[in-house]
């Protein structure tokens, strides 16, 4: 069975950082391109960030390019998206998914094999 469990959300204040973290399972993780998808309140989903299976490239949305940075560590079969410069508009449930081919930018859950469960990320003072 695969799962994708995400952690690292919370509030922090405008300007502040977090990390987020999703650990797979039940699958061979480094043969998989991995995204990061968002849904803020009461707005479709929005596709964040893609990485390659071995992670050598990475795509980002126009809205976090130079704020946000995705990794991976196939070793701990973890994906990470390290965030600064948060405001307000990054608020959102932040997912993790798998299953489609790196850089095609979806926001669809339905086009992913996979998909976690979510953490939330509130950016508020």
């Amino acid at each position: 069975q695969v799962q994708l469990v995400e952690s690292g959300g919370g509030l922090v204040q405008p300007g502040g950082s977090l990390r987020l973290s999703c650990v797979a399972s039940g699958i061979t993780f480094r043969n998989y391109a991995m995204s990061w998808v968002r849904q803020a309140p009461g707005q479709g989903l929005e596709w964040v960030s893609d990485i390659s299976p071995a992670g050598s490239r990475t795509w980002y949305s126009d809205s976090v390019k130079g704020r946000f940075t995705v990794s991976r560590d196939n070793v701990k079969n973890t994906v990470y998206l390290q965030m600064h410069a948060l405001q307000p508009e990054d608020t959102a449930v932040y997912y993790c998914a798998m299953g489609v081919v790196a850089g095609l930018k979806i926001a669809s859950k339905d086009e992913y094999d996979y998909w976690g469960q979510g953490t939330q990320v509130t950016v508020s003072s």
